[in-house]
């Protein structure tokens, strides 16, 4: 890298705008979606989609919701051209969705294009050619008035081709390629010559889609961009605004909803944001930060998951783990205070002691897009108490006390921490039947008897130690304090119990009892044991033993 890279490099001019208004607005509804995966996110892919695939995922883009789908460039190849044929003389297509083409300003590319829509319900014809000052010299070799001219030839074939699509409905639209980097003026007066052809009025407008093609500034400047022709630009009640952004600085989303706030009406997109170089916007990120501030995006990702599979089966590429909303990983923590944090905000939630949404580290509800909770918290070397606890109480409604999920966390820990790798609920529950409810050394039950007199309890047990049978009786006001009594008559150190809870594991009359006793030793230290038993009062039992096994 340079040491000095403002030799080789320049800050890109800012927009004269200084009663900006943007920044103040808020936005309250969603914008027209549009759908750029058949065109945009086909021709970005090393192997393009087959017509098959393409059919699959505008299937798929139908059952979302889109009403806007750019299907290709028809006039590109015989692949673009049959596939847009197919929807069309099959009736893919439902009665309230545009097909969107795509196509240069050249009158063999536009006549090609033409041909493919006939008999189409509602059609878009999208229309570009580039403006910017690098385009206009080093592909074009051109001035600024011979762009505007291939501009308003382009208009000019378009409209006079128009009566071959009688009983169409054709909506018509104009980019100003690389608008992002084109001097807003120009782009003004290309875009004005453009609709002194086509000639919109408010009750048919024409879509004027101002693309970021290429990320050359802050999205703030993108926005003040954006309002500068929305305050500018005559006619402007004739016209649908719409956002075509790339994702070169890593800022397409932050782009996009600035761009609304300045004033557009319309969006274009792909899922997951696939496209040229580092991608187009991703609609499914725009869309549910939308959902997650209370805006209906008018769009249905409630099987987000499905909708990923379909992606990556037709599209070849693959969502990342930490991609916004849909990958594998975005609701999982696997740190120990987020993971207590999610588990007491979901508990929140569950009990309904909050009527909005409003859970740490989890900007929405996973289950409204088809995710389930148990992907929330899982478990590796970093992890706490908190998500072990969770774990076992999700998958295997193991309920651990506070102090006894103190304990067992660090011990699953360097457990986990010697495997070096994330456990799975089942490794967990092992770990924890091995520390707690398999401890049958020294101590183990072989039979256990009460009887109860005036409120006195007589215990009989019978044991093995380290293999040898031993029989002890005990009197107490309850079962375990006779057991206890039990132990110390045999000549054991004092102990005494300081803790004690107990669930059911399952439903039914075979249903295991879990009983969780902690107990306080004569040198005042205190250690859980754990017992599990069809009988509660002989889990009880077992978790004495289990507590005693573990000393």
């Amino acid at each position: 890298m340079l040491k000095q890279p403002d030799r080789k490099y320049r800050p890109f001019p800012p927009v004269e705008l200084p009663d900006r208004q943007w920044p103040n607005r808020v936005l309250t509804r969603a914008p027209i979606w549009c759908s750029v995966d058949l065109r945009d996110g086909n021709q970005a892919l090393a192997v393009p989609m087959n017509v098959g695939q393409k059919l699959e995922l505008f299937q798929a883009l139908v059952q979302c919701g889109f009403k806007e789908i750019e299907v290709g460039f028809p006039s590109a190849s015989n692949t673009e051209f049959t596939f847009n044929r197919r929807l069309i003389e099959e009736h893919r297509v439902p009665d309230d969705v545009r097909l969107q083409v795509l196509v240069q300003a050249r009158e063999d590319l536009i006549e090609r294009t033409v041909e493919s829509l006939v008999g189409a319900r509602k059609v878009i014809i999208h229309m570009y050619n580039s403006t910017s000052p690098a385009q206009r010299r080093v592909v074009f070799g051109k001035s600024k008035d011979q762009i505007k001219a291939i501009a308003v030839n382009g208009a000019r074939l378009i409209r006079e081709r128009l009566p071959r699509l009688q009983g169409t409905d054709v909506m018509l639209q104009y980019s100003p390629e690389s608008f992002s980097a084109t001097e807003v003026e120009f782009a003004k007066e290309v875009s004005e010559a453009v609709m002194d052809v086509w000639q919109p009025t408010p009750e048919r407008k024409m879509i004027l889609n101002l693309p970021d093609t290429v990320e050359v500034a802050m999205p703030n400047v993108y926005a003040d961009q954006i309002e500068w022709i929305c305050r500018n630009i005559k006619q402007r009640d004739a016209l649908l605004i719409s956002l075509h952004t790339h994702n070169d600085r890593s800022t397409g989303v932050a782009a996009t909803e600035l761009g609304l706030l300045a004033g557009a009406d319309r969006v274009e997109g792909t899922l997951f944001g696939n496209g040229e170089r580092t991608g187009n916007l991703d609609i499914v990120t725009v869309a549910l930060n939308c959902y997650m501030h209370g805006i209906d995006p008018g769009l249905d990702f409630s099987d987000l998951n499905a909708l990923r599979e379909v992606y990556e089966r037709c599209t070849g590429m693959t969502v990342p783990a930490r991609h916004p909303y849909g990958g594998e990983l975005v609701f999982t923590a696997f740190s120990g205070s987020h993971q207590d944090a999610i588990k007491k905000g979901l508990a929140e939630w569950k009990g309904g002691r909050q009527q909005h949404w409003d859970v740490p580290y989890l900007t929405i509800d996973p289950t409204d897009i088809g995710r389930e909770y148990r992907e929330v918290i899982r478990v590796n070397s970093q992890s706490g108490k908190g998500g072990v606890a969770y774990l076992l109480e999700s998958e295997f409604g193991i309920e651990l006390p506070k102090d006894l999920q103190r304990e067992f966390g660090p011990i699953a820990n360097l457990e986990v921490d010697r495997l070096g790798r994330e456990v799975t609920g089942a490794e967990l529950k092992s770990m924890f039947w091995h520390e707690y409810v398999d401890r049958n050394s020294p101590w183990q039950l072989e039979g256990f008897e009460t009887e109860s007199r005036n409120g006195v309890v007589n215990c009989k047990a019978r044991l093995l130690r380290e293999g040898q049978p031993v029989e002890l009786q005990g009197l107490g006001n309850g079962p375990l304090a006779a057991l206890v009594h039990g132990f110390i008559s045999l000549g054991m150190p004092k102990f005494e119990i300081t803790a004690y809870k107990e669930h059911a594991l399952g439903i039914g009359e075979e249903a295991a009892a879990i009983a969780y006793i902690q107990i306080r030793d004569h040198t005042g230290q205190s250690r859980w044991g754990v017992g599990v038993d069809t009988n509660i009062e002989l889990a009880s039992v077992r978790a004495v033993l289990s507590a005693l096994n573990r000393g």
